[in-house]
């Protein structure tokens, strides 16, 4: 299973119950139907309703009414509001700034002040008192372990790597000046700037045998995990953007940068310099060129290139076709 405990990466300033949310949303609130009152303790997604949480949802979706006595629901949209099985619901104005004073409120995140660590030196790395690493992993020089993180056997970091916020499983080898479980890049598109940033408080799991190259940045998840899935392979200079997963025996070139949200496939190649880009989905085996650009999903066992990524055949046409005619 994919799982992690939240309170281990980001500590909880204060607990709150259902009722209280009203007051945190202040003057962003426009109207509520609260039933229950029961202790906050975590946040949901879609793909995993969790028992006294949080949910913010801007889709009307089915969700089974059982599954939400324990959930309050947060919502811009009135459609969703009336929407009687939802029994603890708020009606807000902007659903991204309730999710800033919500999660600001609760969780003590590194983009927070109130955010803090505590370390040992051990062979001239900082490692946090709070981490847990297996005895035959080695670390290198002037690398920095978070707290809550944890490292399995016979994993190879090494120098000036950066780990927080992220499980890493077994006969993992990290190469120099990696960072994994870094900020998110989630922000208002009208409201920019620090003061502005989307608390990102989820996790990175790298499973077993996975080798990520020099220079790479993984990015934590908004809520759940960004996850690079066993006998993966990254190249150096890859970033990895929050809410990614990756399937098994992925085989990633150098100054790939995918974006939030993608789901990768298992056995896909992807060659250096491509763009995945948008909440897309790439199926099993597919091979994508260097230097594409793909910007909607790709079918299993399929190979493309160009931007838009196509069939790697009508692209192979499309260029010929320009050469002669003198493009």
């Amino acid at each position: 299973m994919l799982n992690f405990q939240r309170q281990n990466f980001f500590s909880i300033k204060k607990l709150y119950n259902s009722f209280d949310t009203i007051k945190l949303l202040n003057k962003n609130k426009i109207s509520n139907r609260l039933k229950n009152n029961f202790k906050i303790l975590d946040i949901s997604s879609l793909n995993k309703l969790r028992k006294n949480s949080i949910l913010f949802l801007d889709n009307d979706i089915y969700i089974p009414k059982q599954k939400l006595s324990n959930v309050v629901v947060i919502t811009d949209k009135k459609n969703i509001f009336n929407d009687k099985k939802f029994l603890n619901i708020i009606l807000v104005k902007n659903l991204n700034e309730s999710w800033n004073q919500i999660i600001n409120s609760i969780y003590a995140h590194e983009d927070d002040l109130a955010y803090d660590d505590d370390f040992i030196i051990s062979n001239n790395s900082y490692i946090s008192k709070d981490a847990k690493i297996d005895k035959s992993t080695k670390i290198f020089n002037n690398c920095i372990i978070g707290k809550g993180v944890e490292i399995g056997k016979n994993c190879i970091i090494k120098n000036n790597v950066v780990i927080k916020n992220s499980l890493i499983k077994n006969n993992v080898v990290i190469c120099d000046n990696t960072s994994i479980g870094t900020t998110g890049f989630g922000f208002d598109f009208n409201k920019r700037g620090s003061l502005y940033l989307n608390p990102q408080i989820g996790a990175v799991i790298i499973d077993d045998n996975v080798h990520l190259g020099s220079g790479c940045s993984i990015d934590r998840a908004k809520i759940d995990y960004t996850y690079i899935g066993k006998n993966s392979m990254v190249d150096n200079l890859v970033h990895i953007a929050h809410n990614v997963v990756i399937g098994e025996k992925a085989c990633i070139a150098a100054q790939t940068g995918i974006s939030g949200s993608v789901t990768v496939g298992r056995n896909v190649t992807i060659g250096g310099k491509a763009g995945l880009a948008g909440h897309i989905k790439i199926g099993d085996n597919v091979v994508i060129a260097a230097r594409s650009g793909v910007t909607k999903n790709i079918r299993d066992n399929s190979v493309v290139a160009g931007f838009p990524a196509i069939d790697i055949k009508e692209w192979k046409k499309i260029i010929i076709r320009q050469r002669k005619n003198g493009y």
